[in-house]
């Protein structure tokens, strides 16, 4: 009955994933079966941290995601929850050995977002650091499954990919994060002066990122290449689509990727994967 247990919350985590974000969904699908559950139960977890400080204004927030902290290490600990979601990632952290250090990083950046509204270097790098790149280490711990020589070669390239989708975001969203949450993480930048020039500084920090990512994405294991890849590219079309925009553009709505274009990366993806020409 515990593993049937265990079942319905890894499903509750797939239901959270499904719910929150299509196009995460979209390459967690185009993973081997094998990675489904425990990527999932990631998702999942890191989800609902980020909702307890972006969502919920009418609540103590900081006591909320003390509780929630508190709940995710009794149920690492004691290898179970009646939260379906902490059970569901605990289940994934006990499997693949993700470290506490990867868990305090992301839970740090979390809290990190009740108190900073304005982010100069240290601070920007550190949050980046928990909020994105150890999630992708998270997940790569997952791909390489005890491999910890191949875990160790791809780490720097899962960072570099964790990075570049935490900044596209930040240019993404910017119209919301300032004026929803009052927050500006690009250090030194001042809302209201925005242009071109400071446009294309970031989007030139993103590109390295990118190139450097790309490195390690095509070094993964054939189990998860795809899946990877298929985010890549769909990040990589959504920041040159940022790219090509105007800064007032940027600043005045939230630019997307098509449902028509999601599909055609798909297609395109899952082409070069089968012809091994990722």
């Amino acid at each position: 009955m515990f593993d049937l247990f265990t079942k319905t919350t890894l499903k509750c985590s797939e239901i959270v994933t499904k719910s929150y974000s299509t196009s995460f969904s979209l390459g967690i699908r185009m993973f081997d079966p094998v990675l489904h559950k425990p990527i999932y139960a990631i998702y999942g977890f890191v989800r609902y941290a980020d909702e307890i400080v972006d969502t919920f204004h009418s609540h103590d927030k900081k006591a909320l995601l003390d509780q929630f902290r508190a709940d995710t290490y009794a149920a690492i600990e004691q290898q179970l929850s009646l939260n379906p979601v902490l059970h569901s990632f605990q289940w994934a952290v006990n499997r693949y050995n993700i470290e506490r250090e990867l868990i305090d990083a992301f839970l740090h950046s979390m809290e990190m977002d009740l108190y900073f509204h304005e982010y100069n270097d240290d601070r920007y790098h550190e949050y980046i650091y928990g909020s994105a790149e150890v999630v992708g280490l998270m997940c790569l711990r997952v791909f390489c499954d005890g491999d910890e020589a191949m875990y160790q070669r791809l780490k720097p390239a899962a960072c570099s990919l964790g990075s570049a989708f935490q900044k596209v975001n930040f240019l993404r969203d910017m119209k919301s994060d300032y004026y929803e949450r009052g927050r500006v993480y690009f250090p030194g930048v001042d809302y209201n002066r925005f242009d071109g020039d400071v446009k294309r500084a970031i989007e030139a920090d993103i590109k390295k990122d990118f190139d450097d990512a790309y490195k390690g994405i095509i070094q993964l294991p054939r189990t998860a290449r795809l899946g990877v890849y298929l985010a890549y590219v769909y990040y990589l079309r959504l920041f040159k689509k940022i790219q090509d925009a105007a800064p007032a553009k940027v600043l005045s709505e939230r630019i997307r990727v098509s449902d028509k274009r999601k599909i055609y990366l798909l297609a395109e993806s899952y082409f070069k994967h089968q012809l091994n020409y990722i």
